[in-house]
C-alpha cells in the first residue's frame, strides 16, 4: 500500500491521521490502461476519481460538428477523471481519454462519498481541493477569452514547460482553441 505521492499530494491540503490517511488508501486500486482507452464518454455517468501514476490523459468535448475541443489535461501526480460527473453523479457532457499507457489509482464513487460522510478532514479536502480547481478554471477562462495566440501559448509555456515533451501538438492546439498551424508557428518563432 504504497502510494506515496496521493499521500504527499492529499497532504499539501489537509493533514491526515493515521487511521483516515489508511481508511482512504485502501480504496484506492491500481489500474492499466492502454493508449487511446476512452475512460469515459458523454452521456456516461463518471464511476471513478483517478489519480496518475503514470501517463498522460485528456477531457474534451465533441462538438456538433464533431470537432473536437481539449478541456484539461492530466498528468503523473494529478487527479484525472470527470470530476463534475463524478462529485453530481449526473450525465458527463466530456469525454476522458489516455493520450499515452496509463498506470492510475482509482476509486469508486460509492467509496468515495462514504469516506467524505464519514472523515470531516477528507470533506474538507475535497472542498478545498474543488475550489483550487474551479479558481484554475475561471483563471482559464479569462486567458481564453481575453488573449490572442501567442499570449495563450506564452502563458502555456510559462506555467507548464513540461507538456511539449508530454502532450502532442494537435491537442495543444485545441486546448489554448489555437489552429494547429499556429501553434506550429508559434513553437518555432516565440522564445521565452
Amino acid at each position: 500500500m504504497e502510494k506515496s505521492t496521493l499521500k504527499k499530494t492529499v497532504c499539501r491540503t489537509v493533514s491526515l491521521t493515521d487511521a483516515e490517511w489508511t481508511a482512504f488508501a485502501d480504496c484506492w486500486h491500481p489500474v492499466r490502461y492502454k493508449r487511446k482507452t476512452l475512460l469515459t464518454s458523454a452521456g456516461d455517468i463518471e464511476q471513478f476519481l483517478y489519480f496518475v501514476e503514470e501517463g498522460v490523459q485528456r477531457a474534451f468535448y465533441l462538438g456538433d460538428d464533431l470537432a473536437e475541443t481539449t478541456l484539461v489535461f492530466s498528468y503523473t501526480g494529478t487527479f484525472s477523471g470527470v470530476v463534475d460527473s463524478f462529485q453530481l453523479q449526473q450525465p458527463s457532457r466530456y469525454y476522458l481519454e489516455t493520450l499515452t499507457t496509463s498506470q492510475l489509482l482509482r476509486i469508486s464513487y460509492p467509496d468515495f462519498a462514504r469516506l467524505l460522510d464519514t472523515y470531516p478532514a477528507l470533506e474538507r479536502w475535497v472542498r478545498l481541493a474543488t475550489a483550487q480547481a474551479l479558481s484554475g478554471a475561471l483563471e482559464r477562462q479569462i486567458e481564453l477569452a481575453t488573449c490572442g495566440a501567442e499570449e495563450k501559448f506564452r502563458i502555456l509555456l510559462t506555467r507548464s514547460p513540461h507538456v511539449l515533451q508530454l502532450i502532442p501538438q494537435k491537442y495543444l492546439a485545441s486546448y489554448l482553441g489555437i489552429d494547429p498551424t499556429t501553434f506550429s508557428k508559434l513553437l518555432k518563432s516565440v522564445r521565452l
